[in-house]
């Protein structure tokens, strides 16, 4: 899928910090954080509500009535008279948002939209569903995050046997894993150098609470301190594997945004509207059964294909990758090298809040890109159901 004249307004995005599981966001509604969180940005940049044309938000886990979904949290933005879309695609989410948005705009149906997404990992619910003629009219229920997260009800494996399966399928060992992961951290604490100088450039403060006990989520939280001695002394997540603790990400709080719009409306809200950022294509694919870290490698191909570019000419790469493997298998079959994506930090070490991980990592991307001078940059990343969706931008 291409886009004609679909552009980010320099500057005008955010991602919150992102938060442990049971964290200090594991007690803030997400949606109405979101509706906080975005309306500071539109804020910052001196962007009235009224002036968005649209809003189309993200999600993948429900919270108390976000069946409301996106014209509600325009409302709590002061934009009431707004509409859009809920999307829901687990975490290739984000992506699938940032498309729906490029598509209206490119189509005319929107100059100026905000693409958004939240999740609260923490808490999940727990869901009945009733069934009268089950035995003694009992239903079934399910624990929304944790069942799914353990339980693919096609391939009929976990999730983190998918990145087992393709351990053992391509012969990737304990020690590659090991030894990307120490990197991975190693290009995440360059993202905290000289005081955080790089995440602030997008990073927003979460608010939480109220009253006496209001406070400011200033930084990432529970990105555990990653060593070579640490590393050795975990065992495998499954008996007999590869993959440990450290080898996969962790469940995550947290939301971000970005505009959408035309080149002109984009110029009028920059931050700096000398840095040009374009969103050129996006794509999508399905990997074999039980073995979703292979299915960003085809997406990012068909995003690639549509923006009428190589993996050659791509200058930045970043990929949600919830397993190290995942980006073994990567560069093992795209030859860009695995040391060489993911700088500044992924979801692998930072954690995975699912529906607004892809749009931070695409922010990051374009932070990245644009102090390296510019160039074209690939997002991409896996989804459950063995599928994963990319985007490639340009930043001149």
């Amino acid at each position: 899928m291409r886009f004609e004249n679909v552009f980010l307004p320099y500057g005008a995005w955010w991602s919150t910090p992102f938060c442990r599981w049971q964290g200090s966001l594991a007690g803030e509604h997400p949606l109405k954080l979101a509706a906080r969180c975005g309306a500071a940005m539109l804020d910052a940049i001196s962007c009235p509500p009224q002036n968005l044309d649209a809003l189309h938000f993200g999600m993948s886990v429900p919270q108390h009535q976000s069946f409301w979904g996106a014209p509600w949290i325009a409302a709590m933005m002061g934009a009431d008279a707004i509409a859009g879309p809920t999307i829901s695609q687990a975490c290739a989410t984000s992506a699938r948002v940032l498309a729906s948005v490029a598509a209206d705009v490119a189509l005319g149906e929107g100059s100026l939209v905000l693409a958004l997404a939240a999740d609260r990992i923490s808490n999940g619910p727990h869901i009945y569903y009733p069934d009268p003629s089950g035995p003694g009219g009992m239903g079934v229920s399910e624990n929304w995050v944790w069942d799914n997260f353990r339980k693919d009800p096609y391939a009929n494996v976990s999730m983190v046997q998918t990145a087992e399966n393709i351990a053992a399928r391509f012969g990737f060992s304990r020690q590659q894993q090991d030894d990307l992961t120490l990197h991975r951290y190693s290009q995440y604490s360059d993202a905290i150098k000289d005081e955080r100088a790089f995440q602030k450039k997008y990073m927003q403060a979460a608010p939480v609470g109220s009253g006496r006990r209001a406070s400011m989520i200033e930084a990432d939280e529970g990105v555990v301190e990653t060593t070579r001695a640490g590393l050795e002394r975990l065992s495998p997540v499954v008996e007999g594997g590869t993959v440990t603790y450290a080898a996969q990400t962790h469940p995550a709080d947290g939301n971000a945004g970005l505009l959408l719009g035309s080149r002109e409306r984009a110029a009028e809200h920059a931050k700096d509207a000398a840095i040009s950022v374009q969103l050129l294509s996006y794509g999508q694919a399905r990997a074999e059964k039980a073995h979703m870290g292979m299915a960003p490698v085809p997406a990012a191909q068909a995003a690639l294909k549509a923006a009428g570019i190589a993996i050659s000419d791509i200058a930045a790469v970043k990929t949600h990758n919830p397993f190290a493997v995942n980006d073994l298998y990567f560069a093992q079959e795209t030859g860009y090298p695995a040391e060489k994506m993911n700088n500044y930090g992924s979801s692998l070490i930072f954690g995975h809040p699912q529906g607004p991980t892809g749009m931070r990592l695409v922010i990051e991307l374009v932070e990245e890109l644009a102090g390296n001078g510019g160039g074209y940059g690939l997002f991409t990343g896996c989804a459950a159901g063995d599928t994963g969706a990319a985007v490639v931008i340009k930043v001149g």
